[in-house]
């Protein structure tokens, strides 16, 4: 008989598991499984080794399995597995809400801990709405995203967010919402490596919102410095620094949303610093823990979490927070990833790699099909094609034939394949990468 532990490795029943952002049928037809990680790689059931070019879900920054941040969560769960973080506190989270304050640029020196880049979003957005409601400035309340945006899946970040597949289903979302155009145009900006030169002027459109309804009902804009989920999509070169010059304009709040972007993809803590913009907030998460535990969080600058501390009286400052803020076991793996960051210079590394990555993705331009190729940072994107039967239908091809043919994993929007591999990714493995994809793209065309 076999044991426990590989039956639950290649499970006989896949039907239970209702499967997220997933065609489920089509997985459970030809499952894509995979049963353990290390670095660079993960395993399938059979022992097939497949190539991470994704970090997991653009989380495991510092690899997979890595020794120190293992050994930090076993040691913490051995210590203490659960505190309250209402009323209560323990000191890693301190520990870790310091360190990632330290990252941050200009002021955002306080961090609101949670679990997930869509908490963090919603996070976002409510301290926004508090903060100007405890100012005095109550009528505040418009909120503005951006076209093909992804601020993750709870409703606030959905009514911001821009990707219509994932709001059509739910309704009207939250009212009083605009939203801005935005920043990609093929003719313009193909195959650029790193920001493209055209595009700072659509930041200008905030202007138009604010024309229509007046900045004294507006409370925030929230924007990633990079796309990601539509297919790594890079902020124009000057667009951030519009979009705040427009914000401290009129007095309204600037979020960056890093849950992609921060820690080391861009190859600094936080985009934030590549591009010489202080937002307001930095929303947070996936490689704040190398993936490893789940969290995620908002930096807040000074003069935010003052409108709301602001009190010795036992009174509390802000109604919102999760039963599991602040975990310890996240809090244990995010100062041992922190850690690893720091001693192996990753996020420098990627600085140095990033023309070596640009180059060699670019290198896929002559491949049949290819309409874009995109690079920032250790980010690629590939549009090509799509084939008549629908859009989408040629990556979902595509991305089968990696997995099963070639070991490779790759995300897909559209048709698009967006690759973000761990920062510890050798050059020989981009190499391989890319030449994995380019016979890809001769089978599927």
């Amino acid at each position: 008989m076999p044991s426990s532990s590989s039956a639950i490795a290649s499970p006989n029943d896949l039907e239970a598991f209702f499967m997220p952002f997933t065609p489920n049928r089509a997985f459970k037809a030809r499952p894509r499984l995979l049963s353990r990680a290390k670095d660079m790689h993960y395993y399938t059931p059979e022992g097939r080794g497949v190539l991470d070019a994704t970090a997991g879900l653009w989380c495991a920054n510092a690899g997979h399995n890595r020794d120190p941040i293992v050994e930090a969560i076993q040691n913490q769960a051995a210590e203490m597995d659960f505190a309250p973080p209402f009323q209560y506190g323990h000191p890693k989270a301190f520990a870790v809400a310091a360190r990632i304050a330290a990252l941050a640029p200009g002021d955002l020196d306080h961090v609101f801990l949670c679990n997930s880049g869509s908490e963090a979003g919603d996070s976002a957005l409510k301290i926004a709405l508090a903060y100007h409601a405890t100012t005095g400035n109550a009528t505040r309340t418009r909120l503005i995203g951006r076209e093909r945006g992804y601020h993750g899946v709870g409703f606030g970040g959905i009514s911001v967010g821009g990707m219509s597949p994932n709001r059509k289903m739910f309704g009207s979302l939250l009212p009083g919402v605009d939203h801005l155009p935005h920043t990609y145009n093929r003719e313009k900006q193909a195959f650029s490596k790193g920001e493209p030169e055209w595009g700072a002027e659509r930041a200008d459109a905030l202007e138009n919102l604010v024309a229509l309804h007046d900045a004294s009902t507006i409370a925030a804009v929230i924007v990633e410095p990079m796309a990601g989920s539509t297919g790594a999509i890079p902020a124009p070169v000057g667009y951030l620094k519009r979009l705040r010059e427009i914000c401290d304009k009129y007095g309204i709040l600037l979020i960056f949303d890093e849950v992609i972007t921060g820690f080391g993809r861009l190859g600094y803590a936080f985009a934030a610093e590549r591009y010489g913009v202080v937002p307001d907030m930095i929303t947070f998460a996936k490689g704040v823990t190398s993936g490893a535990v789940p969290m995620g969080g908002v930096l807040v600058r000074k003069h935010i979490y003052d409108a709301f501390v602001k009190s010795d009286a036992p009174v509390i400052d802000l109604f919102h927070g999760y039963t599991y803020s602040a975990h310890p076991l996240a809090c244990a793996a995010s100062l041992a990833t922190l850690d690893l960051y720091r001693e192996e210079g990753l996020f420098e590394r990627v600085r140095a790699i990033e023309p070596v990555w640009a180059d060699a993705f670019h290198s896929l331009r002559s491949k049949p099909g290819v309409l874009d190729i995109r690079t920032v940072g250790l980010v690629g994107a590939i549009d090509f094609a799509s084939r008549e039967d629908g859009v989408g239908r040629r990556a979902y091809e595509g991305m089968e034939r990696l997995f099963h043919d070639e070991g490779m994993l790759v995300r897909t929007a559209g048709d698009t394949f967006a690759v973000s591999p761990p920062l510890i990714v050798s050059e020989s493995q981009m190499g391989e990468i890319v030449e994995k994809i380019g016979r890809t793209l001769d089978a599927i065309f």
